[in-house]
């Protein structure tokens, strides 16, 4: 009878408190705030790039130039301010790099996030919320300049 009320209890405990629950993590895919793309922030295939990267990995409802639809596939990069990159993809393009861990495993600092909608490079730092959201800040020189966006996570 005590094996059976201890293994019972045991059971209970384990679906209220999973033993091996998953720390929250920035690692995942995360959609923009302007909902327009999915970013995967995953390990830097290239450790010299850092230890996370974000790769644009869905677009959503994208268009071209004159704001017909287009082919998720078939967008490049035409506002990149080098000429040798106008005719790149977006999907699978990295836009994170660079950043630098800190003492908490969630957040990153002095990174470089690249934006396609003005095909200019910014500083970046991204944190882990409470609430599970991303957020990111964009800067130039400082933090203090810049701009904050806050991302959903997909999957």
């Amino acid at each position: 009878m005590r094996i059976f009320v201890t293994a019972t209890l045991f059971t209970l405990l384990a679906h209220v408190f999973p033993v091996a629950a998953q720390q929250p993590s920035v690692m995942g895919t995360w959609l923009t705030a302007s909902k327009s793309a999915e970013i995967r922030l995953a390990p830097c295939p290239n450790a010299s790039n850092g230890p996370i990267c974000g790769t644009v990995v869905k677009l959503n409802d994208p268009k071209d130039a004159g704001g017909k639809p287009v082919a998720p596939e078939g967008v490049v990069d035409a506002r990149n301010a080098d000429p040798a990159l106008r005719a790149r993809k977006v999907l699978g393009m990295v836009l994170l790099y660079n950043f630098v861990k800190t003492n908490d495993p969630n957040t990153f600092e002095e990174g470089t996030i690249y934006n396609g909608e003005n095909g200019k490079t910014y500083k970046a730092n991204m944190s882990l919320q409470p609430d599970g959201s991303l957020k990111l800040r964009g800067y130039v020189g400082t933090p203090l300049f810049g701009e904050t966006q806050v991302w959903t996570r997909v999957r």
